[in-house]
């Protein structure tokens, strides 16, 4: 794959993958609109590994107070680290079980037109501002029960069809469910942990069959360039979301919607 290709892809992963927008959807759009050759599912899995590096190291306190939860659990002690790391865990499991069913019974690709995304970022762009205008901010991710977890990760799993958006997706529903910005988009990061180590390994398992070593050198290098962008990214989200809303956005999303389905359509 060619430097250019891959850097456009590393930093479009890098700057969309935790904003409300749809990474996948962006990503899908480079091969339509450049005349590039499709990169493929695995190099969209690759770049997202890079944004998960970033997370990880933004939100390194909270991975932190989990792992030393699980500990104390473990030893018969209760930790809040470890009722946050049940929350994410479980929150992650419908997601888990319909990417491999998808996986293995339905070609995702298909979806990937200009068509579906520009439906999804339009629709699910307008249900992300009457979620964020009208949805209570009262709650914080230490008030978050097993039920409302459960509820977000069911809404997890619309993000599988392409320009929907994780981030956003999940936003949304804690958003409807009251939580405050910040801590809706807290928790949807940290959910993302899980669910791109499942789909990397994965995929990366397909890789390793493969013995495409070109592909796996261009996986690697694809991975650190969107590591770093997402870090940027990341802090530049929260920043934002302690003192604002997710109007702008929706305003993206809906200029991006309409403009895909008019070429689509025209």
């Amino acid at each position: 794959m060619e430097l250019l290709h891959l850097a456009v892809l590393a930093i479009i992963q890098g700057i969309t993958e935790f904003l409300p927008i749809s990474s996948s959807g962006h990503l899908a759009l480079v091969p339509i609109f450049t005349g590039w050759k499709d990169q493929g599912l695995l190099m969209d899995v690759a770049v997202h590994v890079g944004t998960l590096g970033a997370v990880m190291v933004y939100f390194w306190r909270d991975i932190f107070d989990m792992l030393y939860g699980l500990g104390q659990m473990l030893k018969g002690k209760s930790h809040k680290g470890a009722k946050l790391f049940g929350l994410v865990f479980f929150s992650t499991l419908p997601v888990i079980g319909a990417g491999y069913y998808i996986n293995e019974f339905y070609d995702i690709d298909s979806l990937r037109t200009l068509e579906v995304i520009g439906w999804t970022t339009l629709g699910f762009g307008v249900l992300l501002y009457f979620s964020d205008k009208f949805g209570m901010t009262i709650n914080r991710v230490e008030h978050m029960t097993w039920g409302t977890a459960i509820m977000i990760g069911l809404a997890q799993c619309l993000a599988l069809i392409p320009g929907t958006s994780r981030s956003g997706i999940t936003m949304t529903m804690a958003r409807i469910l009251g939580f405050e910005r910040s801590d809706a988009a807290r928790f949807s990061m940290l959910m993302s942990i899980p669910t791109i180590l499942g789909a990397g390994a994965l995929k990366g398992l397909e890789l390793y069959k493969s013995g495409n070593h070109q592909l796996t050198s261009d996986a690697f290098m694809g991975a650190g360039l969107s590591f770093a962008v997402a870090l940027v990214s990341i802090a530049l989200l929260m920043a934002w979301l302690r003192r604002a809303t997710f109007t702008p956005f929706v305003i993206y999303r809906l200029l991006l919607g309409s403009a895909l389905l008019a070429l689509a359509y025209a």
